[in-house]
């Protein structure tokens, strides 16, 4: 299994390579207290502006920081709190370690939450009973003033305790000239605290009408507001369920064969070039060569294949697959971060923190929501005191206060992250890996679909099934010549004339002037004879006769064979034919996309025929033959001028432009690296079905994020007129700020809930 990084934020068309010569240090930071999406740009704004900072990214959805560069830890700490944020720094490496900081961290903030929380309520639920119970909290006498004073001082206490944090977020907010959730909640809670201090301490400044306490609401807000960020980093937590189980794949210890010795060490001692052994049931520690043994290996978290994979010496192991049957001893290839599995958790966890274009619609409304909330509250608050009914100051001061809470834009915030953390998620259970939110999205848009025929539709390990003798040169030295010329090539054709000739136990010759014809074939001296093997155009070019043989080579081509021609000395000697059988469940994968309305295209450098043999074996209509490896990225041009979103499949370094070209690229990880590199999506498994389930994620994806932007945006929008006081006129009717509070904590937790719902989602394979 082969597999490589990259940078999940490269743009689509200059290939995400990144230099891994000089890595610049990079830090994790664990934030506590960042609750909307105006956050996470004061975030990254402040700690970029510390010296020795290269870039820093903010995950909203994790609540992490990403710091490159050479600044202190301290500085680093130091910028985040002076921001009104509180930040840790993970201290390990690795992912579970980091992993485990970061749940210890979520625990001690729920913790404290809770404790919040049920400060606030202990106070606000009283006075809510005592309000619906016993009536209005007016000041009328000196009693009531002291006792209300009291209890003034007592909600004081729960704004210090349970509320100080988004009090101090809001001064430091106003300090960078910003304004965020905590500026809204501070504002409404701080505006009834003052006034119902007001009314105890200097009654005769308001009409008695308007002398009413609403210290049950400041109360009942802050403890509401808690339990709904504690209730939402609860939910928040089981988002990250596929990186803890791709994580926990990797054991913690590996046994190796250290001279004469075996011994169990620490998975991060193990060194390449280690031979270590593992026994039946046990996990492959390490990415591997197999040296000696014969089992099968359970590989489905990694490329959710079920059925086990057998491996015998020379065959690769991937770290966190299991060993089902037999004892083995492997070398060691790739260890720590190099390891597929490691490559794997790294691409996934990038990708769940990407966005994608229409979460980028949220992050500019949020930018503009809180100041235009604010301006709302303000022209319903005059409005109140300029046209309302006695008390005029008291209504509008309940106006003023529920517009501020019920508009706090967290859940449209969390829309977004909350959906790519899910889906992302699910798609590498799936065998899956999607590189970023861009790709994510675009993916349910595609129309057309170009697959590759040779690793993609077929098996991509052709065997030869005839030799048509042209002249007086006899099978063994034909097949011999022909094995020798294609020993240097990696094309699957050439490999199945070089395994023939293996089996048959015949001696390969030394090759010299060899020269590989861009989609026609290849030409070389062997055994002082120069030979020339490729296509029928390749034929034409060098003047070859082929005589009657051709209509014997069309007649293997309708059989779904491929026809080389070969030649020596110039002289017309033999046709070889090679056929890749179709994957045993590329018919039904097609059949997939095609009843999902999309149009399904076949691409291959192969003769006609047998690319129309091969398409009507699949149920493929359309197809391009004999097309060239820069040939290919024009095909996929030419259907995106007709209109077409089009996504490429391939698994070959000649599929690579053709990915990149394409709106939404996906490579066989059975294939090349340069095929991955270039691809948006990488199907860990062989079979098409993983392509079938990539669109059907992504589809189910972007719904969900519809879904929490639809809910996010009307919830928002449609509340704050009413919290105004818009059915006042008409029912009577004035939003609490309590309810506002209970709505607007709530409205998050609905997000996350619905977002999770994605761990649910199961592709049909139909």
């Amino acid at each position: 299994m082969k597999l490589k990084t990259q940078d999940s934020t490269s743009p689509k068309h200059g290939k995400h390579q990144q230099s891994q010569l000089n890595p610049t240090p990079s830090l994790e930071l664990i934030i506590q207290g960042a609750g909307c999406a105006s956050c996470v740009s004061k975030i990254e704004a402040a700690l970029q502006q510390v010296p020795g900072v290269t870039s820093a990214q903010m995950y909203f959805a994790e609540r992490t920081v990403q710091v490159t560069g050479t600044a202190p830890v301290a500085n680093l700490l130091k910028a985040v709190e002076v921001a009104g944020y509180k930040a840790i720094a993970a201290q390990s490496e690795t992912g579970s370690d980091t992993l485990d900081e970061k749940e210890k961290a979520d625990l001690v903030y729920y913790r404290r939450l809770i404790r919040e929380m049920t400060l606030a309520l202990s106070l606000g639920v009283p006075l809510m009973l005592y309000s619906l119970v016993v009536g209005e909290m007016t000041v009328s006498s000196t009693t009531e003033r002291i006792v209300w004073l009291i209890v003034g001082l007592l909600t004081l206490g729960v704004m210090i305790f349970s509320g100080k944090h988004f009090y101090i977020g809001a001064w430091k907010s106003l300090q960078n000239h910003s304004a965020n959730m905590d500026t809204l909640i501070a504002l409404g809670t701080g505006t009834a605290w003052v006034y119902s201090m007001l009314v105890v301490l200097v009654p005769h400044l308001l009409p008695e009408m308007a002398r009413h306490v609403y210290f049950e609401a400041t109360a009942m807000i802050i403890g509401l507001i808690d339990l709904g960020l504690a209730l939402e980093l609860k939910a928040r937590g089981r988002t990250s369920e596929a990186i803890k189980r791709l994580i926990g794949l990797q054991p913690k210890t590996a046994r190796v064969i250290r001279g004469m010795q075996e011994m169990d060490i620490a998975i991060e001692q193990v060194l390449i070039d280690d031979q270590i052994r593992v026994r039946p049931g046990e996990k492959i520690p390490v990415d591997g060569d197999v040296i000696e043994g014969h089992t099968s290996v359970d590989e489905s978290m990694l490329t959710g294949e079920p059925m086990p994979v057998e491996k015998k010496p020379g065959d690769n192991l991937a770290a966190g697959t299991i060993n089902k049957t037999g004892s083995l001893i492997f070398k060691a290839t790739r260890v720590g971060k190099d390891t597929a599995l490691a490559q794997i958790i790294n691409m996934v966890k990038r990708a769940q923190n990407s966005k994608p274009p229409i979460g980028r619609l949220a992050d500019v409304i949020s930018a503009y929501f809180v100041p235009v909330v604010m301006i709302v509250a303000i022209v319903s608050a005059l409005t109140w005191l300029n046209f309302g009914p006695e008390p005029a100051v008291a209504f509008a001061m309940v106006s003023a206060t529920t517009v501020l809470i019920i508009a706090c834009p967290c859940a449209l915030g969390l829309a977004t992250p909350m959906s790519v953390m899910v889906g992302v998620g699910k798609a590498a259970e799936a065998g899956v890996l999607i590189r970023n939110g861009e790709a994510l999205q675009t993916a349910s848009k595609i129309t057309a679909m170009i697959l590759d025929k040779t690793g993609t539709i077929t098996l991509g390990a052709p065997k030869v099934t005839d030799i048509v003798l042209a002249g007086s040169i006899g099978e063994a030295r034909v097949l011999q010549l022909a094995a020798s010329l294609e020993s240097g090539s990696e094309h699957p054709l050439a490999q199945a004339i070089v395994e023939t000739a293996q089996e048959r136990g015949i001696e390969l010759l030394k090759v010299s002037q060899f020269n590989a014809i861009a989609g026609h074939g290849v030409e070389a001296q062997v055994d002082g004879q120069m030979l020339l093997f490729g296509n029928e155009k390749l034929m034409n070019d060098r003047n070859i006769a082929l005589g009657s043989l051709v209509d014997k080579a069309q007649q293997l081509a309708l059989d779904a064979k491929t026809p080389m021609y070969f030649t020596v000395d110039g002289n017309f000697a033999a046709i070889i034919a090679v056929a890749d059988p179709i994957k045993d469940d590329s018919i039904a994968a097609i059949k997939r996309l095609q009843k999902n309305g999309i149009r399904v295209v076949m691409l291959t450098g192969d003769n006609r025929d047998t690319a129309r043999a091969v398409a009507a074996k699949s149920g493929i209509t359309e197809f391009f033959a004999e097309v060239l490896p820069q040939e290919k990225s024009q095909k996929v041009q030419q259907l995106q001028m007709q209109g077409e979103i089009v996504g490429m499949t391939g698994d070959g370094i000649n599929d690579a432009p053709a990915l990149a070209m394409a709106n939404v690229g996906f490579a066989i990880g059975t294939g090349t690296d340069v095929a991955i590199e270039s691809a948006d999506i990488t199907l860990m498994r062989g079979s098409l079905h993983g392509l079938a389930d990539a669109i059907a994620i992504s589809k189910a994806t972007l719904r969900n994020i519809k879904q929490n932007l639809f809910g996010a945006f009307v919830y928002n929008v449609a509340g704050v007129p009413f919290a105004a006081g818009v059915l006042y006129p008409f029912f009577g009717l004035l939003l609490s700020p309590v309810i506002a509070g209970a709505a607007m904590a709530f409205s998050s937790l609905t997000v996350v809930t619905n977002a999770n719902r994605l761990r649910l989602f199961k592709a049909q394979e139909h």
